[in-house]
C-alpha cells in the first residue's frame, strides 16, 4: 500500500520543538510540581525520573515509530501494522479509542487552560484600576469557565487551522524558547526569596522510605505518560510528519529530555514558591501534613504568595500565568491536530472543516463538564490520564512489537539510522517493549 501524503515538519528542530511542546504543558508546570509536593518531594522526583527512563521513553519511541512506518493518521497507521483482518480491525479500534481519550483530555484541559488565562488577565486589570472585573476573572463561576474555555479553544483553532508548517511548527519555534526563558527567569527570582531554600531541600532530597509506596509509583507513572502525551495518538500523529531521514531513538530522546527538563525546572519554581508563600504567612500544609488545595495549588497558594509581594507581585503573577498559558497552548494544538488529521484522512474532509468539527465536539464535552463540574471533572481526569493513557500506550506497544513483523520494524528504524541493527538500542529495545514494559505497566496498575 502506498504511503499517505501527510503534511510534514520542515526540519528536525521543528519536529523536536513541536513534539516537546506537545509534551510540555500544564502537566509539567502544574501537575508535576503538585504531585511532587503531595507525594514526598524528592521521592516523587526520583521515581518520576525512573519512570521516564524505563517506561515512558521506550514507549515514546514505539509511538513515533508507528506513525512514521506508513505516515498515516493513527487509525490507519495501527490498521496497517498487519495484513490480517482481525489485527487490522483491532488496530483501527485502538486508534479510535486513543483519539476519544485524547478528546476527553482536551475537554478538561481547555477548562483548566481557561482558568490560566483568567489568572493571567487579572493582575493586568488590577494594575489599570479595574478590580471588580479582575475579581470576576478569578472567581469560580460557570459563566467565567465557559467564556475562558471557548477563548482558549479559539486560540488553539487559530494555530491548527494554519497547518503543520505555518501553524504548529512556526508557533512551536516561537513559544518553546519563550517558555524556557520565562521558566528560568521566574525560578531564579523565586529562589532569592525568603523560605525558598526549605522548598528546594524538600524537592531535591528524597525520603527513600516513601519510594516503595505503590500509590506514589502509579502516580509517577501516570504523570510520566501524561507529560509525554503517550497513549493518545499525539506522538503517532507527529511521527507521521517526521522525515524518513531522522533517527527516531535520538529524536525521541531529545523530546523526552526537553520535557523532563521543563518538569524539573517547574519543580524548582513551584516547590520553593510554596515555602516562600508559607514564610509570608500563607498556610500550605494541613496539620496532618497533607497539602492544602493540592488540585488547585497554582490558583490558591501561588496567587496568595504573589499578593504578598505588593505591586511587583502583579508582574510576577502575570509572568507566571503567561508561562502556564504558553505551555497549555503548545500541548492543546497537538491534541486538536491528531483527531483533525484522522478526520481529514479517514473522512476526506478539508483541514478547516475538520478543525471546526473536532472543536465543536470537544467544546460540547467541556460544556457538559462545566455544568456538572463536581461529578465529572475529577472523574474525567482520573479515567483518561491515570488509567486509559497507560493502558492505550500498552496496547500500541503490543501492536508494534507483537503484531508487526520484526523485519518491518527494523526496516522502519533503519530509515534514519542505517546501522541501528548493530547498536545496543536494537539489541535491547524490541524485546524490552515487547515483554518488560507490559509487565511493568500491568504490575504498577495492579499494585495501585
Amino acid at each position: 500500500m502506498a504511503k499517505n501524503t501527510s503534511p510534514a515538519f520542515a526540519s528536525r528542530l521543528g519536529f523536536i520543538l513541536a513534539a516537546a511542546g506537545s509534551a510540555v504543558g500544564v502537566g509539567n508546570i502544574w501537575g508535576f510540581p503538585t504531585q511532587a509536593a503531595s507525594n514526598g518531594g524528592g521521592a516523587f522526583l526520583l521515581v518520576y525520573l525512573i519512570m521516564i527512563a524505563i517506561l515512558a521513553y521506550p514507549m515514546l519511541v514505539a509511538e513515533v515509530t508507528i506513525g512514521r512506518i506508513r505516515q498515516n493518521n493513527p487509525i490507519e497507521a495501527l490498521r496497517n501494522l498487519s495484513d490480517k483482518a482481525f489485527f487490522r480491525g483491532t488496530g483501527a479500534i485502538a486508534g479510535v479509542v486513543g483519539l476519544i481519550v485524547l478528546s476527553l483530555i482536551l475537554s478538561f484541559y481547555a477548562i483548566v487552560s481557561g482558568w490560566l488565562i483568567s489568572y493571567m488577565i487579572s493582575p493586568l486589570l488590577i494594575f489599570v484600576g479595574l478590580p471588580d472585573t479582575a475579581a470576576w476573572f478569578v472567581e469560580f463561576s460557570e459563566a467565567r469557565n465557559m467564556a475562558t474555555m471557548i477563548f482558549f479553544m479559539l486560540l488553539t483553532v487559530y494555530v491548527v487551522r494554519s497547518g503543520v508548517n505555518n501553524g504548529i511548527e512556526r508557533w512551536s519555534r516561537r513559544l518553546m524558547p519563550m517558555l524556557f526563558v520565562l521558566l528560568i527567569g521566574m525560578s531564579a527570582y523565586i529562589l532569592t526569596q525568603e523560605g525558598a531554600l526549605e522548598g528546594l531541600k524538600m524537592y531535591l532530597v528524597p525520603d527513600f522510605s516513601q519510594i516503595s509506596d505503590p500509590q506514589l509509583i502509579i502516580r509517577a507513572m501516570g504523570q510520566a505518560f501524561f507529560s509525554l502525551s503517550l497513549g493518545v495518538c499525539v506522538m503517532m500523529t507527529y511521527g507521521a510528519y517526521l522525515s524518513n531521514k531522522e533517527n527516531i531513538p535520538k529524536t525521541a530522546a531529545w523530546v523526552a529530555g526537553i520535557d523532563t527538563s521543563v518538569a524539573f525546572l517547574a519543580g524548582l519554581l513551584i516547590l520553593p514558591a510554596m515555602f516562600v508563600a508559607q514564610s509570608n504567612g500563607v498556610q500550605i500544609y494541613a496539620d496532618d501534613g497533607t497539602l492544602l488545595s493540592a488540585d488547585t495549588l497554582v490558583f490558591t497558594v501561588l496567587p496568595a504568595m504573589f499578593d504578598t509581594l505588593g505591586t511587583a507581585g502583579l508582574f510576577v503573577s502575570f509572568g507566571f500565568f503567561l508561562l502556564m498559558v504558553i505551555a497549555a497552548i503548545t500541548s492543546s494544538i497537538s491534541m486538536l491536530e491528531a483527531p483533525v488529521n484522522a478526520l481529514r484522512e479517514e473522512a476526506r474532509c478539508d483541514r478547516s472543516s475538520g478543525v471546526w468539527i473536532v472543536t465543536l465536539i470537544v467544546t460540547a464535552i467541556s460544556t457538559t463538564i462545566i455544568y456538572n463540574f463536581e461529578v465529572l471533572f475529577g472523574a474525567v481526569v482520573t479515567f483518561s490520564t491515570v488509567y486509559m493513557q497507560p493502558i492505550m500506550a500498552l496496547v500500541f506497544a503490543i501492536m508494534l512489537t507483537w503484531v508487526l513483523r520484526q523485519n518491518h520494524l527494523l526496516k522502519a528504524l533503519k530509515q534514519g539510522s542505517p546501522d541501528i541493527d548493530k547498536s545496543l538500542f536494537w539489541k535491547i529495545w524490541p524485546w524490552y517493549v515487547k515483554f518488560v514494559c507490559p509487565i511493568l505497566i500491568l504490575l504498577i496498575i495492579w499494585q495501585g
